[in-house]
């Protein structure tokens, strides 16, 4: 089910009286319409709304709330001046326990907006979010291949997870911890590669058996040991010679990946993680490769979060990509 723009939620301190440019993120929003060609890749938001995939993986529940908190953990944060007008194109809400239906949906969502020209950047949800992201670059893709000559399948799509788990979950039905075992099984059908990176996976987090099906689809990954910040330049140096090799990358955050003490309000907080500079630097040069077609942010639980740090530290992240 679809839910329209909320323009309440988009709200935050005025500084008009201050000299200079005092616009803050709220000041820059307006309702996304299907119809408009947004220039530039506009960043638009999109919200999902969704926690039947945790409760399916045993997890707490929760997130489904997230997309409006993290609206407003956004909002008051400043807006600079070579930053784009950014829109929003509401929410997409799983309240039936018909997550399927939910991802059709979101993708749907998604297409329309690259469609227009624009960004999609989706605030979950758990991390089923994922499916629904990723099926609306594809039946974008596969739209524009139909009136052109080259195939959507010519274009080297890189997803790239920060994660602590590696989500390649078989069992059925889907849940938050399948996603990108049920993209790796659409790459195999459609037999074009299945290129995925996870960044920040915990050895403790992951079972035997996820870490050999990851080996069995050439998943590349990185331990959170391996991201820590002396190792940031090392990272960041592999990370470009990946970019180099695709057209279009795939970004998706789950906040679990960032330490317990900085994100404490997702289902599974993590006892090392990577620290928010990293994963920061990280995306930063994700974005700045020009190839960042849609992103997403997931895990994030309010009724879990302590002081609001799992928000900053998301509305941070969101704002990079911006």
């Amino acid at each position: 089910m679809r839910v329209p723009f909320d323009d309440k939620v988009w709200a935050g301190r005025s500084d008009d009286g201050e000299p200079g440019d005092t616009r803050r993120i709220f000041n820059q929003v307006a309702p996304f319409g299907t119809a408009q060609r947004l220039q530039g890749e506009t960043p638009v938001i999109v919200g999902f709304g969704s926690d039947e995939g945790v409760r399916r993986n045993q997890g707490r529940v929760g997130a489904a709330h997230a997309p409006k908190e993290l609206r407003r953990a956004l909002a008051g944060l400043p807006a600079k001046a070579n930053m784009a007008s950014l829109t929003d194109a509401g929410d997409v809400v799983c309240d039936d326990g018909d997550l399927e239906s939910a991802q059709l949906e979101l993708a749907n969502v998604v297409s329309e907006v690259l469609a227009s020209g624009g960004r999609p950047l989706v605030f979950g949800g758990g991390h089923e979010v994922a499916w629904g992201t990723y099926s609306g670059w594809r039946l974008h893709q596969a739209g524009e291949a139909a009136g052109a000559t080259e195939s959507a399948t010519s274009r080297k799509l890189l997803i790239i997870n920060f994660d602590a788990h590696f989500d390649l979950r078989q069992k059925r039905p889907a849940n938050s911890g399948t996603p990108f075992d049920q993209i790796a099984n659409d790459c195999a059908q459609r037999g074009v590669p299945f290129d995925y990176i996870c960044f920040g996976v915990s050895d403790l987090g992951n079972t035997a058996s996820l870490f050999a099906h990851a080996e069995r689809l050439g998943v590349r990954y990185l331990l959170d040991a391996d991201m820590q910040e002396n190792q940031l330049p090392q990272r960041l140096r592999e990370l470009e010679q990946w970019l180099e090799a695709v057209d279009d990358v795939y970004l998706t955050i789950d906040l679990d990946v960032l330490p317990a003490a900085t994100a404490p309000g997702v289902s599974a907080p993590a006892a090392l993680g990577v620290p928010l500079s990293v994963v920061e630097a990280m995306v930063r040069c994700v974005r700045e490769s020009g190839k960042l077609r849609v992103a997403d942010i997931a895990e994030y639980n309010p009724s879990l979060d302590q002081d609001r740090r799992t928000a900053m530290a998301a509305a941070r992240l969101a704002y990079r990509l911006l």
